[in-house]
Order: structure tokens, then C-alpha cells, then sequence
């Protein structure tokens, strides 16, 4: 009997589906516990998701009803884990597919398979920019791509203890030369020690074309020169098929340590920051957790700054320009010493720092990023 290439294409996506958690293929870096990110994986009972058998009639019934066409951007999207720019794969919103007692919509079922098979809601997902049905309210046809959606980070409350940071840690030195600097204190007093000082001038310029500059660190040390965004969105990444944007690989690091070596070597596709309406969202598109500080993640009365925990594939908006805004009062003498603490994000990659971790301080974390924000 020959096998249609359409047949061909099935079986290669039914083999590049999602591993359930407890199957021995899972992604180790995908969930876990701990954290502020409500990553943290449900298992699917066979009893409520219905058997492998049946999950595989069903997707095999539904993806032989798809043009060849649309089964090969699917393949794209899902063999390559969202490496390789893929478009949109337009469907009918309201086709419901039935696993054991649940119904799910088409896109439902296609995230549930290759990408969440813990997914119970589409309120969990958020669709990214780049995706032709952003934006869009209920539409006939909607994008099915896996790889264009992400999973919403929600935070728990009350934070973990281990991500508190006392105020004590976020007060500037007395001066640039005699303190340590915002890297070591968890702050963002930026003094000329800390290397970031040309980032001042891009502000203090008035350059209005871009609304971040980016700046890559090992540990101590910054590495190349600030990467300054225009673009509404950006990847950063050491290792990416189809990257556009800034190439963490392509920087000359001196670092031997074989600590940041590896955490370099696991920063893949890295993550994506975008710009949109609400505020800036962070992506966390590689195969391993980030840590994330933010003051617009926290309660704006709070004496403390929390890392969160952001598992691969979700999505958080670290930065929110109306709260950042209102961080700024006039008689708030934390912001009156420090006016851009509201403009800085800070981001570790598999690494977390805090009390309860070997790295009380980011400065001690491998490889991580700053992000300035443009307040003007």
C-alpha cells in the first residue's frame, strides 16, 4: 500500500506531540515547583482525558481534514519548538472535539497536544503579537499555531519568603565610588562602577526612537555594548534557527567559568520582549525557567521587590507604564533617590537569586539581562 504524503505528515506530528507529564519525555525545565509562576503541571488522569488511544483517533481524524499545506506550517512550528518562523494556521474557531467527558475547540485540542496537555482553558493562554489573529474578538477563522501562543504567568499570593528583597537592599549608596553597586545591592542606582552609565546618557539625551536599551551580564561583568530597541518587539538569544534580533552567541566573553559557560549554553531561544498597550510582556520561549524583578509586578505599597519564577512557555507583563508612572510620587524619597527604579527590569536566565538561594545578589547570577526603560 503507499502511504500519501498527507499520511506521512500525521504520523510525523502525532510523534512530535507534547510528552505528558509523568511519561519519562517530559521537558524538565516545563514545570516545577516553586516560584510565583503558576507553572506547575497537573497531571491528566487518563479517566478525564480519555485514553492515548483515543486522543490519537481524534487528532489523527481532525489533522487529516487539514489541507497539506497547513499540515506542513504545523509540522514547521512544532518540530522546530517555535524556533523557525512559522505563520498563522487559520481554522474554524467552532469545531469541538470530544476527549473522554471534555469538549475542547480545535485550537484547544492542537495546544492540549503539542504544546500543554495540562491546559484546561483558553483563559490561561495569551496569544503573542506576532500572530495574525492578535487582537482579534471571536473571528470565523483563528490562528492554530502552537507556537504562537503562550501560556499566562499568574502570581501567586502570598509570594515564596525566598524571593524577598528587605528595603535596606534597595538604598543607594552614598556615593558611586564608595558603595557597592545596584548589581550587588539588587537595586538599580546606576553609578559609573556598574558599567551602565552610558545608558544615562541615552536617556538623559531625549532620544525618543527607542523605548529600552538592553544590557547582557555574567555575573560582575557587563558583555558588549547596550542593545538599543526600536523595534516593538525584540528576541534575545544565544541560539536560535530564525533570530532576529540580539545574538547573546555572537558576543566575545572572556568568562572561563564553567558555571556560566553551561548556563549559556541552556539560554537557547532565549526569550522575546514585546511592547504592547498594556505594557511590556516578557516570553519565555527557551527550555528552561527565568527569573524575572520587576517593581510594576508588585504591590505599589509594598517595602519589598519579588523575583518570580517564569517557566518555559509563559508569558508575563513585567512592565506596566502606568504603574511605573505612579511609582513616581513627588514625596517618595526611595524614588526621589532613585527615579528610574520604576524603568528597570531585571532578568536571569535558569538561575534564580535570592535569600534562600546560594545568590542573595543578580550580580552572582551567570547570565542575565538589564532592561532600561525610556520614561520620557
Amino acid at each position: 500500500m503507499f502511504r500519501t504524503k498527507r499520511s506521512g505528515l500525521v504520523r510525523r506530528l502525532w510523534r512530535s506531540r507534547a510528552p505528558v507529564e509523568g511519561d519519562g519525555e517530559a521537558d524538565r525545565g516545563t514545570h516545577g515547583s516553586g516560584g510565583c509562576c503558576m507553572g506547575k503541571a497537573t497531571k491528566m488522569a487518563k479517566s478525564n482525558a480519555g485514553s492515548e488511544a483515543e486522543l490519537k483517533a481524534l487528532t489523527n481524524s481532525i489533522l487529516k481534514k487539514i489541507k497539506e499545506k497547513q499540515l506542513e506550517v504545523l509540522l514547521q512550528a512544532v518540530e522546530s519548538k517555535g524556533g523557525a518562523r512559522s505563520p498563522c494556521l487559520l481554522l474554524p474557531n467552532k469545531v469541538d472535539a470530544k476527549v473522554g467527558q471534555q469538549s475542547y475547540s480545535l485550537p484547544m485540542l492542537l495546544y492540549k497536544v503539542f504544546r500543554w496537555p495540562d491546559l484546561r482553558h483558553s483563559s490561561e493562554l495569551k496569544r503573542l503579537s506576532c500572530c495574525e489573529s492578535y487582537g482579534e474578538i471571536n473571528p470565523e477563522l483563528v490562528c492554530c499555531n502552537p507556537h504562537h501562543m503562550s501560556r499566562l504567568c499568574e502570581l501567586e499570593s502570598p509570594p515564596p519568603p525566598y524571593s524577598r528583597y528587605p528595603m535596606d537592599y534597595l538604598k543607594p549608596p552614598d556615593s558611586p565610588d564608595s558603595g557597592p553597586s545596584s548589581s550587588e545591592t539588587g537595586g538599580t542606582t546606576y553609578s559609573a562602577p556598574v558599567g551602565l552609565s552610558d545608558s544615562l546618557a541615552l536617556q538623559e539625551s531625549g532620544d525618543r526612537a527607542h523605548w529600552c536599551v538592553v544590557a547582557y551580564w555574567e555575573e560582575k561583568t557587563r558583555v558588549g555594548r547596550l542593545y538599543s530597541v526600536q523595534e516593538s518587539s525584540l528576541d534575545i538569544f544565544y541560539d536560535l534557527p530564525q533570530g532576529n534580533g540580539f545574538c547573546l552567541g555572537q558576543l566575545c566573553s572572556d568568562n572561563k567559568s564553567q558555571l556560566v559557560q553551561m548556563v549559556r549554553s541552556k539560554i537557547g531561544y532565549g526569550i522575546q520582549l514585546t511592547r504592547e498597550q498594556d505594557g511590556v510582556w516578557v516570553y519565555n520561549r527557551s527550555c528552561y525557567p527565568i527569573f524575572i524583578k520587576s517593581a510594576t509586578l508588585d504591590n505599589p505599597d509594598s517595602r519589598t521587590l519579588l523575583v518570580h519564577k517564569v517557566f518555559p512557555g509563559f508569558s508575563i507583563k513585567a512592565f506596566d507604564y502606568d504603574k511605573a508612572g505612579s511609582l513616581q510620587r513627588p514625596n517618595d524619597h526611595e524614588f526621589t533617590q532613585q527615579p528610574r527604579t520604576g524603568f528597570t527590569v531585571q532578568i536571569s536566565f535558569v538561575k534564580g537569586w535570592g535569600q534562600c538561594y546560594t545568590r542573595q545578589f543578580i550580580s552572582s547570577c551567570p547570565c542575565w539581562l538589564e532592561v532600561i526603560f525610556n520614561s520620557r
